[in-house]
């Protein structure tokens, strides 16, 4: 059976109107049920802005458009915070509560109480690993279950999963702060709450903006590059196993992808994947490399090396605190002030930067 990706190249000037013959093409409305409230799942790798990093303004806004012209029941926006990232301070400095305000949208915070309960599931579907992790029932948000999800990735790099997009995203919303119990065995867990998706949403449908790329030690200490590529699917493995395959990886070598098509939870072999719209997108290879940062030579080290069989030792114990301050540390006190911010001010005198800016103003399809 073949799956769909829809794929588009896209410029400042049209991009929302693109984003809308991509909903179209990758049949957006016909993979949700209308009947259904719908959460907008956006990606906040960072709460600083940091092109490549998390949701553009324009994606969220042109999703948005497109499914208030379409949806009889409630549509939400969802985000969440982690042990390193501040929810808040994300989606301001991204510029979403200007779009959210605007057109009417909620926005609820996975770690706030009055907004989302939490609540233990048991999975019908045999989990990989989730089910040994955490043997009481997998914490989830019980606002999510019985709703549509359109997720809004971006097209990047991992230093743990080698690339990372709308299976990605999951992993920050279904699973709460002690998702880090989870990092060892990333691969599978991804597969795991792929599984549990299809048991909760009546419809899934993800979005991935490639407009500005991240190549390098992902998802934070990246180097953006301006690639001008929208892609949409109702397919969450085909839509990132091409995502992978443009980014100049082997989708069926990520065990990720791999292991969600062998349990048919999607397709993943490129082989049987149609693309429409911009056909030519399945020869491109950017050439991207993750390499290696301070987070991955401490993960290689506790979560995949040597020192494997003491994790729960360091991230189940208090000690995990200390891990959480030194990444906070570095990325938010040093490498951003001395490297990150440099190339972001680089890229603000692009075409995308400038559009960026115009979002300071208020979304582009309200002026």
């Amino acid at each position: 059976m073949k799956a769909k990706v829809a794929a588009l190249v896209t410029s400042p000037e049209t991009v929302l109107e693109d984003y809308d013959r991509l909903f179209d093409l990758a049949g957006l409305t016909d993979s949700l049920d209308r009947s259904r409230e719908t959460i907008i799942k956006d990606n906040i790798s960072w709460h600083f802005h940091f092109p490549g990093a998390n949701t553009t303004p324009w994606q969220l806004e042109a999703v948005i458009r497109k499914l208030q012209g379409w949806a009889t029941e409630k549509i939400t926006c969802v985000e969440n915070d982690t042990v390193v990232n501040n929810a808040f301070k994300g989606a301001r400095l991204n510029n979403f509560p200007k779009i959210l305000d605007s057109y009417g949208i909620e926005a609820k915070y996975t770690f706030k109480p009055e907004d989302i309960t939490w609540f233990d599931y048991k999975p019908k579907a045999d989990m990989l690993v989730l089910g040994d992790l955490f043997p009481e029932g997998v914490h989830i948000p019980e606002y999510f279950v019985g709703k549509n999800i359109v997720h809004l990735p971006t097209v990047k790099t991992h230093i743990y999963t080698t690339t990372t997009c709308s299976m990605k995203n999951a992993f920050g919303g279904l699973l709460n702060r002690r998702r880090h119990y989870c990092h060892s065995v990333i691969h599978e867990t991804l597969v795991d709450l792929l599984a549990i998706q299809k048991e909760i949403h009546p419809g899934i449908f993800a979005i991935a903006d490639g407009t500005t790329c991240g190549n390098g030690p992902g998802p934070r200490t990246m180097y953006p590059e301006v690639k001008n590529l929208i892609l949409a699917s109702n397919d969450c493995v085909a839509l990132d196993a091409v995502a992978s395959k443009v980014m100049g990886f082997d989708p069926m070598q990520l065990p990720y992808i791999r292991l969600a098509h062998d349990r048919g939870l999607g397709v993943g072999d490129p082989a049987d994947i149609e693309i429409v719209g911009e056909t030519a997108v399945g020869s491109w290879n950017f050439g991207f490399d993750v390499g290696d940062n301070m987070a991955s030579r401490v993960g290689d080290v506790l979560w995949f090396g040597p020192l494997k069989s003491l994790q729960k030792l360091f991230f189940h114990t208090p000690a995990v605190y200390g891990f959480i301050f030194g990444s906070f540390a570095y990325h938010d006190h040093v490498w951003f002030p001395t490297i990150g911010s440099s190339r972001v001010k680089k890229w603000m005198k692009s075409e995308w930067g400038q559009l960026f800016e115009r979002y300071d103003q208020g979304p582009l399809g309200k002026g």
